[in-house]
């Protein structure tokens, strides 16, 4: 029976077995081919195959074989029109070669991991074997497992990167008045290039006039994400046209070899994952402007982009009665409020996919024929859980995502963290579909279900916090390593407009699982009565996380507490009430958290004291926070922490103080 037939029965599945089908055509493919090495000894090499001959058409000779069973022309995948370089473009082909032994990508990818290294990266004990400074920034040093690839190399050095790429970039940066690539963008994009899963909680946000580093950082995972795509496309045309001329090959044996594996179950690559669209706008912006002109001659969509992400103005009618109003209101936020949330910024649900050709730049392509998905949490696990109900649609373009950005991080925070954990756990899963996709080419540790060892994850933050620990050490199973930014801080304090009187008090917790009890007891005890037993009102208490402030709510009420509360999830049309009823005295405590203080940002009347029952996760809010009270003999501020506090403790009064403070017999400290 000719091979190919062989090929096509082996491969069938029934549709009411998806999963199972795919996994069984995965081991059939692994077994078909060790078969056809053994007993046929097939080359695939166009010299020792034909001798040299004639180029065959692809058209007529290029075969893929389906799990149906057909045969289909090979050389594209499902809704791939234009989207192979041509056979002529020699800078693909050519001088950047994706073949050489330098390159990061083939040496990164080609790995084989042998059962112990599985083993070890399955049992998550990450050891953090060396540390060096960082470039750019004075108060932070690198850590990273394993051998420190960062000592002793040359930064100016970009190997790996293409080469017409980064020119693009030197003359974009160039036209935007940079004469040449900053440090920051230099260190971290080598960093990126070496494959390395990578943990940043230092990166200054664009909204707080951070712009420089936040761009640079941005820069840098943009080229990287885009060295990728373009890279790997080049291996698959190159690919293809080795195939297309080998026509002994297609016509008597179907056996790739090792050398055509480029592929993964689906055609997206890279999955950026960001907050909001503001952000997203932002982003996808600068990643068309660093796209080589050869690959964006054409930008499609781009007016259904702006109408769906924002235009990032925003405009008041002229005439209005309300126009002066209006502009007024604007004015009483913080810049960084308008900047990150204002205007149409603040959409958090969008989902989109952006194809790259050998001539145009598609946005809103399908994502089974897209390079790159562009994400907020909330839109994909809409489609997650679309999914989970409606067994005729899936989430299988998530399954050989090769690098995962998370960019503000931070700001995730402030939404639903879970959303942002069940992403990544649905990364890198078996398909439940073929797609199109062409089986004999697929990298066997996809095929082996070993994707996630070889994904790449990139997280950025403001800030560190214990999720992002716990996801960077859980999620995050690179082969290749860690690597993390870790960092000393100066604090905030001296950010303060009022002389208030800061007592920290110290309450002691046995362990995590009992933090949240012996906070709440420590305010039950030592805090509360004090509230109670005075006739002074204007108490404020503010919680950082919405599971603290409705056990504060419960336990308020049980104690026929005169209080009024603003959560996040506060009905707009009651924020004047609440406010009026707190500044009028007709409430005597008013409750506060940190995530209506993001949402909202509304300046609080007649605060006269202050206790923080949990300190807030983004430093900039503390002063804020503070600045609300009122002057007077008798306003203070009460904070209460443990050791498990740590990051926030340090961001906030600095680090050195921290220190001192959670390892001190004493457990009162005073600022002034």
């Amino acid at each position: 029976m000719p091979i190919k037939r062989q090929l096509a029965n082996k491969f069938s599945m029934s549709k009411s077995k998806k999963s199972k089908g795919i996994l069984n055509s995965c081991k059939a493919k692994k077994g078909l081919q060790n078969e056809i090495s053994r007993d046929e000894k097939v080359n695939v090499s166009m010299e020792e195959n034909i001798g040299g001959g004639d180029a065959v058409s692809s058209e007529t000779h290029e075969l893929r074989i389906s799990t149906q069973g057909s045969l289909e022309p090979e050389g594209k995948m499902a809704g791939d029109d234009d989207d192979l370089f041509s056979e002529t473009d020699d800078e693909n082909l050519g001088e950047d070669s994706v073949t050489r032994s330098g390159d990061s990508l083939q040496n990164h990818l080609c790995h084989k991991l042998s059962p112990a290294e599985i083993d070890a990266l399955l049992e998550r004990k990450w050891k953090y074997t060396w540390k060096i400074p960082s470039l750019n920034m004075s108060n932070c040093y690198w850590r990273g497992t394993g051998k420190c690839f960062m000592e002793g190399h040359n930064f100016d050095s970009f190997e790996g990167i293409k080469s017409k790429l980064f020119q693009h970039f030197l003359e974009t940066s160039k036209a935007s008045g940079s004469s040449e690539l900053n440090q920051s963008t230099r260190s971290f994009l080598s960093i990126c290039n070496n494959y390395y899963d990578i943990m940043h909680p230092n990166k200054k946000p664009f909204y707080l006039k951070g712009v420089e580093e936040d761009s640079s950082v941005m820069d840098a995972y943009l080229l990287h994400c885009l060295n990728h795509i373009l890279k790997s496309k080049d291996l698959v045309a190159k690919n293809e046209k080795k195939l297309a001329r080998n026509e002994i090959l297609l016509e008597e044996n179907y056996n790739v070899g090792d050398t055509h594996l480029d592929r993964g179950f689906t055609r997206p690559k890279v999955l950026i994952l960001l907050p909001l669209a503001g952000i997203a706008r932002r982003t996808v912006l600068r990643l068309i402007k660093l796209t080589p002109l050869k690959h964006r001659a054409n930008v499609e969509n781009l007016e259904h982009f702006y109408k769906e992400f924002g235009s990032g103005q925003t405009e008041d009618k002229e005439g209005s009665e309300d126009a002066e109003i209006l502009k007024s209101k604007k004015t009483t936020k913080p810049s960084d409020f308008e900047a990150l949330l204002g205007g149409d910024n603040d959409n958090d649900h969008f989902l989109m996919g952006i194809k790259f050709t050998n001539r145009d730049l598609k946005l809103f392509a399908d994502f089974y024929t897209s390079d790159l998905i562009v994400a907020s949490p909330l839109g994909l696990i809409t489609k997650i859980g679309e999914a989970e109900t409606d067994k005729g649609k899936d989430v299988d373009y998530l399954s050989s995502i090769e690098i995962l950005i998370i960019d503000h991080a931070d700001v995730m925070l402030m939404q639903n963290w879970s959303h942002v954990v069940t992403v990544v756990e649905h990364l890198n899963r078996l398909p439940s579909n073929q797609h199109g996709t062409d089986i004999m080419r697929i990298r066997p540790w996809f095929l082996d279900e070993h994707a996630r060892f070889y994904r790449q994850s990139i997280i950025l933050s403001s800030h560190m916090h214990p999720e992002l620990n716990a996801m960077f050490n859980r999620l995050c199973v690179n082969y290749q390593g860690k690597v993390k930014l870790e960092c000393t801080y100066k604090g905030v304090l001296p950010k303060i407009s009022s002389e208030v009187r800061q007592i920290y008090e110290r309450f002691n917790t046995a362990s995590i699982a009992e933090a949240d009890d012996a906070r709440l007891t420590y305010f039950c005890e030592k805090v509360f009565p004090t509230i109670n037993d005075s006739s002074q009102g204007g108490v404020m208490i503010f919680a950082s996380s919405y599971f603290e402030y409705v056990r504060l709510r419960n336990y308020l009420k049980s104690q026929a507490a005169s209080f009024c509360l603003f959560g996040e999830y506060i009905q707009r049309d009651d924020i004047s009430h609440v406010r009026g009823q707190f500044f009028r005295g007709e409430r005597k405590i008013m409750l506060y958290t940190e995530r209506a203080h993001f949402y909202y940002r509304y300046k609080i009347r007649g605060v006269k004291n202050l206790v923080i029952y949990s300190l807030p996760e983004r430093k900039e809010f503390y002063p804020e926070i503070l600045n609300f009270l009122e002057e007077s003999n008798t306003m203070n501020c009460r904070v209460l922490f443990s050791r498990l506090d740590n990051f926030r403790l340090e961001r906030i009064v600095g680090s050195g103080a921290a220190k001192r403070m959670i390892n001190s017999d004493n457990s009162v400290f005073v600022f002034a």
